[in-house]
């Protein structure tokens, strides 16, 4: 049984701490609640850097962002799919687990770490790479942490310990093949299939133990998500500089930043609503179409997992894409109006939860 709980909760470090004799059918569950809002949280900061890009010579950086997004919100419908294969029932439509900014990465994943929503900066991207890094990254980018990959290696081998528990129950199926290999939702009925969806949501975020390049890429020597935003980070392309051995560096061609519209961190519990903070009637009703439409988008997704008929959950799920394109023009309107504290920042989308 899933066991719902505020994303600020410490879930995942005491699911890991757990040992592997007690990872069962209630371990699994638990700990797939917890991949799932761990994916949906990286979705909001990925997006803001990726529309505040203004940028008509850029093609690289938001391509780049792009892609990765595409990747995440595959990972998140798999991540349901290996919920409800044994028999779980995800939950994204409650305030107490959608996760909040500024804040920290749900389940207790990276300690210390500060999820936050602006525009696309240095700071930014830097953020974002903190989140994707791998236990041992080929180039580093600082101290080593317990890793989003590890808590999937330890789901994966809870799974081949206990393959009896894959029921194949309320597969969500979705053809996303042209965003890359990997990326279609397919039912997951064998331990083969979830062993496969498993190294997908790994290696496309952390690459493998012996090369940054994704090895499910939308285009062929497409680097895994940590290693293309530390790219472009450090503005130079990562490039082999060795053969034998193999050896990795930022030494290739240079990544000009892109122009962005300077979108403002999202203070805590949203942007001030009164007093001399306050925004304009306009404002206000941008910040909460978005807030409506993100929240009807994941009551959608949680719905379409939910279903019994395939053909119920596949037009949930078409809803719940159409609610997600419908996310940009709001937070592009937003990231062009400034705050009124004279700063030169502007506002942003919250992504906040609030109900039907």
């Amino acid at each position: 049984m899933t066991t719902l709980l505020d994303y600020e909760s410490n879930r995942i470090i005491e699911l890991m701490d757990q040992p592997p004799e007690l990872r069962g059918v209630d371990w699994l569950q638990d700990a797939l609640q917890q991949a799932i809002l761990l994916e949906l949280s990286t979705l909001p900061p990925y997006l803001c850097g990726m529309w505040s890009i203004d940028d008509p010579n850029d093609e690289r950086v938001r391509e780049t962002l792009r892609t990765i997004i595409f990747d995440e919100m595959s990972h998140l419908g798999i991540a349901c799919n290996l919920l409800t294969t044994i028999g779980g029932v995800p939950r994204l439509a409650d305030i107490r687990i959608v996760p909040k900014y500024p804040g920290p990465l749900p389940g207790g994943v990276r300690p210390g770490l500060t999820v936050f929503l602006s525009g696309l900066t240095k700071e930014s991207l830097d953020l974002y790479s903190r989140i994707e890094e791998p236990d041992n990254p080929i180039v580093k980018s600082g101290v080593a942490r317990t890793s989003i990959g590890d808590f999937y290696t330890a789901i994966l081998t809870a799974f081949q310990s206990h393959p009896e528990l894959i029921t194949g129950a309320r597969q969500v199926i979705r053809n996303m093949a042209t965003h890359g290999e990997g990326n279609s939702l397919v039912a997951l009925t064998t331990l083969s299939a979830v062993e496969s969806a498993i190294a997908v949501i790994k290696e496309q975020g952390e690459g493998t133990s012996v090369s940054p390049v994704n090895p499910h890429p939308n285009e062929s020597g497409e680097l895994a998500h940590y290693y293309a935003f530390r790219e472009i980070y450090r503005g130079y392309q990562l490039v082999k500089v060795s053969e034998n051995p193999e050896k990795w560096d930022f030494a290739g061609p240079k990544i000009p930043m892109p122009h962005t519209l300077p979108m403002g961190v999202v203070p805590s519990g949203g942007w001030p609503r009164e007093g001399h903070s306050a925004p304009g009637q306009d404002t206000l009703d941008l910040l909460d179409k978005f807030n409506v439409t993100y929240s009807a988008m994941l009551r959608f997704i949680e719905q379409a997992w939910h279903q019994d008929m395939p053909a119920q959950a596949t037009s949930l799920l078409s809803k719940a894409v159409g609610k997600m394109r419908a996310l940009e023009e709001p937070a592009v309107a937003l990231m062009g109006t400034a705050l009124p504290d004279g700063s030169g920042r502007h506002y942003g989308p919250e992504f906040r939860y609030v109900d039907a």
